[in-house]
């Protein structure tokens, strides 16, 4: 595989810097917070495959079996020589291979490019992708859209660009149209997406797949106050804060914290400053939205994208949604 790093020593400067700015943001407000884009260092990634292979976690293994089917039908539905899947978030290649599997089958060349900012992530899919001689692997190691206008400039191929895992629902309404807009832009006329959309369902499935059995998710969330200690000269005690989880029927999200378990001030030395924590005071981390089939319909449409077509499961739990780039577009 070849492996391009946009990462280079200014870029990755810039990077430690927006982390920085983030955290210093975050920890000053009076309602604690810290972006769940940081989660994703190399340990983060490596923790969230073992999630998304738990039991109790049913998303990856719902969606899977959508794309397995699903790869049957979109190679015919986009007809193409030769493409461009450019996957958002390297994953673990298994759900992705489906698809590439799927075009190679209906003698389609694939070139490849898994775009995530973790280079040891880039590594782990590239151990789960076979070799064939009409496939292609360019790994780009960047932000989103920085890999993306990096590939606008290499490659005029048709392009599928894969968002799986629900994502998306990592956004809120505001975000989320500012995310799709933003990707609008990086496409051409005809090209395609495919969206992972995690749907709205009873409470103690959420509350489980974001609780699992053998406490992964907690180590993910934990795993932020250990990247805080390293890049930024934190001096945060895991053993003070516990990891909690809950579906929020008022926003219609699961929402992620981490709670202090007692009073403490904690020194960041790359900040030279002390944040105070109350005893059970929450740092809220993550908000996970679910959709319903409606509300994709609408994020699409207001977005610059013409919907395809939906594929589900037979529980309705999961959709992956097929659109298609339409320029004829004014943003709203």
């Amino acid at each position: 595989m070849k492996l391009t790093n946009l990462l280079v020593t200014n870029n990755l400067n810039e990077h430690s810097e927006a982390f920085a700015i983030d955290v210093l943001t975050g920890l000053s407000a009076q309602k604690k917070s810290i972006p769940a884009q940081y989660f994703y260092d190399d340990i983060g990634s490596e923790l969230f495959q073992k999630i998304s292979q738990h039991p109790d976690y049913y998303l990856t293994k719902t969606e899977f079996s959508i794309i397995e089917k699903a790869a049957l039908h979109i190679p015919k539905m986009i007809q193409s020589s030769e493409i461009d899947i450019i996957e958002l978030g390297a994953g673990d290649g298994h759900k992705s291979k489906l698809l590439i599997d799927g075009f190679l089958n209906n003698g389609c060349k694939v070139n490849f490019y898994p775009i995530d900012i973790s280079e040891k992530a880039m590594q782990l899919l590239g151990e789960n992708l076979s070799i064939d001689t009409n496939l292609a692997i360019h790994g780009v190691v960047a932000d989103y859209f920085s890999g993306l206008n990096y590939l606008k400039k290499i490659s005029n191929n048709k392009k599928l660009v894969l968002f799986l895992g629900s994502n998306i629902g990592n956004f809120n309404q505001q975000q989320s149209g500012d995310f799709l807009k933003k990707l609008w832009l990086t496409l051409n006329q005809s090209d395609h997406l495919l969206i992972g959309y995690d749907l709205k369902k009873e409470a103690h499935t959420l509350n489980k797949a974001y609780n699992d059995s053998d406490g992964l998710t907690k180590a993910f969330n934990m795993n932020l106050l250990n990247r805080m200690n390293q890049e930024l000269g934190g001096h945060f005690d895991p053993a003070k804060f516990e990891h909690y989880g809950f579906y929020n029927p008022t926003i219609e999200a699961m929402e992620s914290h981490l709670i202090s378990l007692e009073k403490q001030d904690i020194y960041i030395d790359s900040l030279e400053k002390s944040f105070h924590f109350d005893a059970f005071e929450p740092v809220h981390l993550e908000s996970s939205y679910k959709f319903t089939v409606a509300e994709i319909n609408n994020l699409a449409t207001h977005n610059g994208f013409k919907v395809v077509q939906h594929f589900s499961d037979v529980n309705d739990y999961f959709i992956d949604s097929l659109w298609q780039v339409h320029k004829d577009f004014a943003a709203e």
